[in-house]
């Protein structure tokens, strides 16, 4: 991964400033008798004590912009800003590469289909990011709770009440409580997180400088907190939780310094440490919790043995470095995405070639998420856009979320329900939640 020194955390991107200095939110508009019958009592009672910097979903079918922005007053439409960002932004390469060796066979899909339909937006709590590359900074539990970074705190924000509150707070000194024997913990402070997961009710984040902290969201202090490595670029560019094949929860982190390591979550005690060619940016492990997908500062990915470390397969197609990787629950398909902007998929009974090639608008694919009913596929580029495939139309039905800002990170809530997703911007910063799509309506009074 590119060394990028990021001396105050701050947001990332400024590009989106032109949207003017006024924090100017256009209020509620007014409801017609129509969608009056559509919305509750509650409904109607939070329209008129939420924020008005926040947007609803009836807002939003009454006109307003999903993330407040105030197009009525700027000299120019949303139509003609999204056509001006799309002739101007330069995506983010490694490896330079003529643009006749993108691939041609990317996949030709159908967009315009709604499967999340908007839910809400929320500048209460705004996304952070700290390094450009690394967009795995938002976490949901539940369609109800969502954890992102947000400068030096984690925040949970909670839909039901609409509210956020600081989960953990990485600017001052931290210490972890209580200590476990033989393990190699150490007090930590301003640290600077790249990367989180929350599972379990245990949050896991990694550091700019190699940090690992790990928290139970449910108790007072910090369980857990150490630097990894002493290399100088030993960044933290991957963390995940996961249950070994005996259903011990173990740890594991992907650092700069090419190394992977696996720890007890019982003890913190470091299990196994593997090393591979080049910088690590990214892992996930399979369902059966027996093979790691290892991705990094190199066109290829690789799949090795998650007990050994030994390598089991190469993977060979995209054509730059890649950061994002997700498997499919049923353990047959495993998601890479890479800075050519693509996004290959691999049947992992036959990896001489990748099954299928999905193209972003405009950038890299940074984050890349299954529901786990295996039936959707979200993939997210630096900025401006998400896409979501059905799995069971062959990945051509496709929905394309627009918007402005870069994005810190997607995630499916686990029933699939609601999809996150954290917009780092100064002005226009938030947290977005779309809610699933059913179209048996009919039958939710029977559950």
């Amino acid at each position: 991964m590119e060394q990028f020194h990021n001396h105050e955390l701050e947001y990332f991107d400024d590009d989106f400033s032109d949207f003017g200095q006024d924090d100017v939110s256009l209020g509620n508009g007014s409801v017609s008798a129509d969608d009056e019958s559509m919305n509750s009592d509650f409904e109607d009672d939070f329209e008129i004590s939420k924020p008005k910097t926040d947007t609803s979903a009836s807002e939003a079918r009454n006109g307003k912009d999903i993330q407040g922005i105030p197009w009525e007053r700027l000299s120019f439409t949303r139509e003609s800003y999204r056509e001006s960002r799309l002739k101007q932004y330069k995506n983010y390469e490694n490896l330079s590469r003529s643009p006749e060796n993108l691939d041609k066979n990317c996949k030709e899909v159908e967009k315009g289909h709604n499967f999340y339909d908007f839910q809400y937006n929320t500048r209460q709590v705004k996304s952070t990011i700290v390094h450009f590359q690394l967009r795995n900074l938002l976490w949901s539990t539940s369609k109800h709770d969502a954890y992102l970074m947000q400068n030096y705190s984690v925040m949970h924000w909670s839909s039901l009440q609409k509210k956020g509150t600081e989960v953990l707070n990485v600017a001052k000194s931290i210490s972890p409580s209580p200590r476990h024997p033989g393990c190699s913990a150490q007090p930590l402070s301003r640290v600077q997180i790249s990367t989180m997961t929350v599972k379990d009710n245990l949050l896991v984040a990694g550091g700019f400088q190699g940090e690992f902290i790990c928290k139970y969201i449910n108790q007072p202090g910090v369980a857990f907190c150490a630097k990894l490595s002493d290399d100088e670029n030993a960044i933290t560019n991957a963390v995940d939780i996961y249950y070994d094949t005996s259903g011990a929860m173990r740890l594991m982190s992907a650092n700069n310094d090419a190394q992977v390591r696996i720890m007890d979550a019982a003890n913190f005690a470091c299990l196994s440490q593997f090393t591979f060619p080049w910088s690590v940016n990214n892992t996930s492990v399979s369902p059966d919790s027996k093979m790691l997908a290892v991705l990094g500062d190199s066109q290829d990915c690789l799949i090795a043995d998650i007990q050994s470390g030994k390598i089991l397969s190469t993977l060979t197609g995209h054509l730059d470095y890649s950061f994002a990787s997700a498997w499919h629950p049923d353990g047959r398909i495993l998601a890479t995405g890479n800075q050519d902007k693509t996004c290959r998929l691999w049947d992992i009974r036959n990896l001489s070639e990748s099954l299928v090639v999905l193209e972003g608008r405009m950038g890299a694919i940074r984050t890349i998420r299954f529901t786990s009913d295996g039936q959707f596929l979200a993939m997210a580029e630096p900025a401006d856009f998400v896409h979501v495939f059905d799995m069971h139309s062959g990945y051509i039905k496709a929905q394309e979320i627009d918007l402005f800002g870069e994005i810190a990170g997607i995630s499916f809530s686990p029933d699939t329900e609601a999809l996150f997703v954290g917009v780092s911007d100064r002005m226009y910063g938030s947290l977005m939640e779309f809610k699933r799509r059913r179209y048996n309506h009919y039958m939710d009074c029977l559950f």
